[in-house]
């Protein structure tokens, strides 16, 4: 089934002044966009039933398709579905989710690898059973910190707390950030863009997730044509 083209509203957040109108599970629920993103919570729930994942790792082949919105509004979603979540900002090199939540940028994801801050002091509530984590400024080192046996350890005492974690990693094209996390994953959801991403970047993306054995869950397209029916925001298609 076709559905309309969505306009992206402005992902830029105020720190402390409130979400991002991208952030439409909060500022938009009962909306279409909305409804598609509980349509895609309904699908990771139902995701592998023997083996559900609970660390979940969102990219996208490039930049600019959409990973970081799909992240934060999938973590709102679970939340609201009673499901203790944890997103963190793990793209270093680029980091937005205090942004589209409306968060500080500090304590972050840095304070706790770098710094060896505890993660209960970096995390901040962003709604009733969502805690989000801040990327921090960029280090010199971000590969090496994200494959680092620090990280690893806060993975593990994340899945334990939460029902869910998200981890928002940088686009795959652009560094290895993504693959190195994708290994410690349960899973990967793949976004992109049905404007802007090529088919043979998504292949290309999928077959680089295969070879460091990462367990794709799904596709989540973005910013899909208007046709006048349907969702704004295309859900998912298992991979």
């Amino acid at each position: 089934m076709a559905r309309p083209k969505v306009k992206r509203p402005a992902r830029k957040g105020n720190a402390e002044g409130g979400p991002s109108a991208s952030l439409v599970t909060v500022t938009d629920p009962t909306g279409a966009a909305s409804e598609a993103y509980r349509g895609l919570r309904t699908n990771l729930l139902y995701a592998q039933v023997d083996a559900p994942p609970k660390v979940i790792l969102l990219t996208s082949p490039g930049s600019r398709e959409g990973k970081s919105t799909i992240c934060a509004n999938l973590g709102v979603a679970l939340a609201q579905a009673d499901r203790a979540t944890l997103v963190i900002d793990c793209d270093l090199r680029g980091p937005t989710l205090h942004g589209i939540f409306g968060l500080r940028d500090s304590p972050n994801l840095l304070d706790v690898l770098a710094r060896e801050d505890g993660l209960g002091e970096a995390w901040q509530e962003a709604a009733p059973r969502l805690k989000v984590v801040a990327g921090g400024p960029t280090p010199p080192n971000p590969a090496e910190l994200l494959g680092s046996r620090r990280f690893s350890e806060l993975l593990g005492r994340a899945s334990r707390e939460f029902d869910y974690v998200l981890l928002d990693a940088p686009p795959l094209e652009l560094v290895s950030d993504a693959a190195i996390l994708a290994t410690q994953a349960d899973g990967v959801l793949l976004a992109m863009d049905a404007q802007k991403t090529r088919k043979i970047a998504l292949r290309r993306a999928v077959r680089g997730l295969q070879l460091v054995g990462a367990n794709v869950l799904g596709v989540v397209v973005n910013n899909v044509e208007d046709s006048g029916e349907g969702y704004p925001l295309a859900g998912y298609a298992s991979g």
